[in-house]
């Protein structure tokens, strides 16, 4: 690819991204910050004084900044530009709203966008071998796709622009979740002698922490079918003895409480014969939405 790709912010996230693209194409980049501009200096890209610059010397640019309202201002100053780029790739992690809102601002000013968040640490980016979740038009993903396939292992396609930012939220809201799941399991097992290491081994076998992904979001809410299985009233009845061994061992649990309620509600209505993936059918009825395919 002999054209060269922009990066406008130039930090750890950023400044990785230069690096697995300078090996392959020419790199224009930007970053306020003069220290940072210093720390990528030796990667062979080119350094310009502002954000215009980078959008008149590159027909596609990569935004990889800190705050959504930083990208909003940047993307501003991108559309005011003449000549602009073909197309905005928007890596900083940002809310759907905004990625629309980025989306329709370039829209206007006829660039292409793509949010595409980034599945990956910066040892991954350096590598390119990062995964990329990304959202926009068939057209701006084709303009995108030089500059993501040299970044990336994998590019998912998920929909309109929008869809790669909100994949990455959702994906974060739930390993953060689970992250206090898990060190409240883990307290829970020291109180109990239980070694961390064996937890870990327990819930990380075939049949553990993978099986609600597996064989109950995938395999039963998809098809909407929630006969025989681990019943409901099952579920509720293990969830009460983990509260109560919480409580009697002084362990407190935040989400593990918190993930009590719906067992509670799903009994109460009658569900207690079902599989426990039946609970999807109190997020179809809160949301307005069908999860089964």
């Amino acid at each position: 690819m002999a054209e060269a790709v922009g990066i406008v912010g130039l930090g750890n996230a950023g400044g990785a991204l230069a690096s697995a693209l300078c090996r392959q194409m020419p790199v224009v980049g930007f970053d306020v910050d003069p220290a940072r501009r210093a720390a990528v200096a030796d990667l062979g890209l080119t350094l310009v004084d502002s954000v215009e610059a980078v959008a008149r010397s590159a027909p596609a640019v990569i935004l990889s900044l800190p705050r959504p309202e930083i990208s909003t201002a940047v993307v501003a100053a991108i559309a005011g530009e003449r000549p602009a780029p073909r197309v905005v790739i928007e890596t900083s992690t940002v809310t759907p709203g905004v990625a629309r809102a980025l989306g329709a601002t370039c829209a206007a000013a006829g660039i292409g966008f793509v949010d595409a968040a980034i599945a990956g640490g910066v040892q991954s980016m350096a590598a390119g071998q990062v995964t990329f979740l990304a959202g926009g038009s068939d057209a701006d993903m084709a303009a995108a796709a030089p500059v993501l396939e040299a970044l990336a292992e994998r590019v998912h396609h998920l929909g309109p622009v929008g869809a790669g930012s909100g994949a990455k939220v959702v994906n974060n809201a739930v390993m953060h979740a689970l992250m206090v799941v898990l060190v409240e399991a883990a307290a829970m097992g020291e109180k109990l002698a239980i070694a961390p290491e064996k937890l870990v081994e327990i819930l990380g076998r075939p049949d553990g922490i993978m099986r609600p992904l597996e064989h109950r979001l995938r395999d039963r809410v998809l098809a909407g079918n929630y006969e025989g299985g681990m019943s409901m009233a099952n579920a509720r009845k293990d969830s009460l003895l983990a509260l109560e061994t919480a409580q009697d061992l002084g362990v407190p649990l935040f989400a593990t409480l918190a993930a009590h309620t719906p067992y509670e509600i799903a009994t109460a209505r009658g569900m207690g014969n079902l599989d426990y993936a039946a609970l999807a059918r109190l997020w179809e009825e809160w949301c307005g939405i069908t999860l089964s395919r």
